[in-house]
């Protein structure tokens, strides 16, 4: 804990770093899901070939897409937009079934009732389907959250500022007071990730709670 008081600024700092490494890409990952999810279920020839071929993009080593963006994007290893990038290529992999699943989750008679009360297609989608498919789009986007934040500490090999570097600290000085509290961090992040995601879901679903958390 002496460690962790006496630090306690590079902690911050470091922690603040990790969640926009982490959170922005979830962010932006998000909206690209969306309308690739949304294609995939409106068109059903697309959903296998988005769902598996998203989906392999998760395959890609971090080590590996971390050293091989920078030539296709013209930037230095180091530059924090290489993590970035390829946080939004893992999220996106992620949530694109997700989106689709979500969406296809919604009743066909309510989606003919709003079509009955003159919805256009577009004004259905953001009034009706994708509220009904919140819940679900938010269960990956807490499975995406936490891989974000475990995915971003691999930067710690390119030296990329973040929680990661109290792992190689700790290991390079055989000294586990740092390894100990980046882990915690790390989790504690994680956790904040979730909380803010469950929270989010909760203020778009009231119907939810006045449900009782039914369907």
């Amino acid at each position: 804990m002496t460690w962790f008081f006496d630090h306690l600024d590079d902690v911050l700092s470091r922690g603040l770093q990790h969640a926009y490494l982490a959170g922005v890409p979830l962010v932006i990952g998000l909206l690209i899901a969306l309308p690739l999810g949304w294609l995939a279920r409106r068109y059903k020839f697309l959903y296998a070939p988005f769902t598996a071929g998203f989906g392999l993009l998760y395959t890609i080593p971090s080590l590996a897409l971390f050293v091989i963006l920078p030539g296709f994007l013209g930037i230095p290893i180091l530059d924090p937009v290489n993590v970035l990038v390829a946080m939004t290529i893992y999220t996106v992999a992620l949530l694109v079934r997700t989106v689709a699943d979500g969406l296809g989750a919604v009743p066909d008679h309510v989606q003919q009732a709003a079509t009955a009360m003159g919805y256009t297609r577009v004004k259905r989608f953001f009034a009706i389907e994708l509220p009904l498919a919140v819940p679900v789009i938010s269960a990956g986007m807490r499975v995406a959250a936490v891989s974000n934040v475990s995915i971003v500490s691999v930067g710690t090999i390119l030296g990329i500022n973040q929680l990661g570097l109290f792992f190689s600290d700790g290991f390079n000085r055989d000294f586990y007071d740092p390894l100990f509290v980046g882990i915690a961090a790390c989790i504690v992040l994680a956790l904040l990730f979730d909380a803010v995601i469950i929270v989010l879901t909760r203020l778009f679903t009231p119907w939810l709670r006045a449900t009782g958390g039914r369907a």
